[in-house]
């Protein structure tokens, strides 16, 4: 490594959301955005989806200053792109330290409890009973 060449120290990040886990690494950049080596359009195909993952790099104005890398496994689409969202707001905290309170103030960096509710033994599913017969 020559002495003039930065060493480029990446900020990481880890959101998840039901089974989704997803694993962002966020560095200074052109604001490239890759998802499983995929473009964001090409990965996520609804814009809603979209709009969740750039969300935090948007209202905290890095959307074209940093480049993120991420990498999604587990669950549906929707879910991915709420771990995407808050593994980059994660990693953002970690890059700049100052946007912690504007994260926090738009529940980026909340974990979203909710799971599916287990099958319970003697019904079909969480809550589904069995059909009831009069005779």
């Amino acid at each position: 490594m020559s002495p003039t060449t930065e060493k480029v120290i990446d900020a990481l990040g880890t959101g998840r959301r039901k089974t989704s886990v997803a694993r962002v690494r966020i560095r200074p950049g052109t604001g490239k955005l890759l998802i499983n080596q995929r473009e964001l359009a090409e990965y996520f195909t609804i814009d809603q989806d979209r709009q969740a993952v750039v969300a935090p790099l948007e209202y905290c104005g890095v959307r074209d200053s940093v480049d993120v890398v991420i990498r999604a496994h587990g669950g549906g689409n929707t879910g991915q792109a709420g771990a995407c969202m808050q593994g980059i707001a994660r990693a953002l905290m970690h890059y700049d330290s100052d946007l912690e309170s504007k994260l926090r103030e738009k529940h980026f960096l909340t974990r979203d409890a909710r799971m599916k509710e287990r099958k319970k033994p003697g019904l079909h599913g969480a809550r589904r009973g069995t059909q009831f017969s009069k005779r």
